[in-house]
């Protein structure tokens, strides 16, 4: 489950800025997932309660925007939304699609006290 290294990641860094910051707990953290990424948002919540024990993170609210995929064809130009890199234009047909969003795995922001 490559979900628990990216938890364990995501911990570190935001743990990592709030002491930057001279904080001394988190108390929410704002994700961005993009569908396309990989990443199930459910294990990844799962795995960043496990994750965040003992740490600064421990206790935050952990918010998960998923955001959706869209690709555009390199051939006749139309936007659509895709569900996987192996789409094809519901304009022409073709498979020339090139992602715009959906690959995303951000922290969109940090509260800290």
């Amino acid at each position: 489950m490559h979900e628990m290294s990216i938890a364990m990641s995501i911990v570190e860094a935001v743990a990592d800025r709030a002491r930057q910051e001279g904080c001394a707990r988190v108390t929410g953290i704002e994700l961005v997932v993009g569908r396309l990424s990989g990443v199930v948002a459910e294990s990844l919540r799962f795995c960043f309660d496990a994750a965040s024990r003992s740490t600064p993170v421990e206790g935050a609210e952990l918010s998960i925007e998923e955001r959706d995929a869209a690709g555009s064809c390199e051939e006749c130009g139309a936007r659509f939304p895709v569900e996987s890199y192996h789409a094809s234009c519901p304009s022409c047909g073709r498979f020339r699609v090139r992602i715009l969003s959906g690959e995303e795995l951000a922290v969109k922001s940090i509260t800290i006290e």
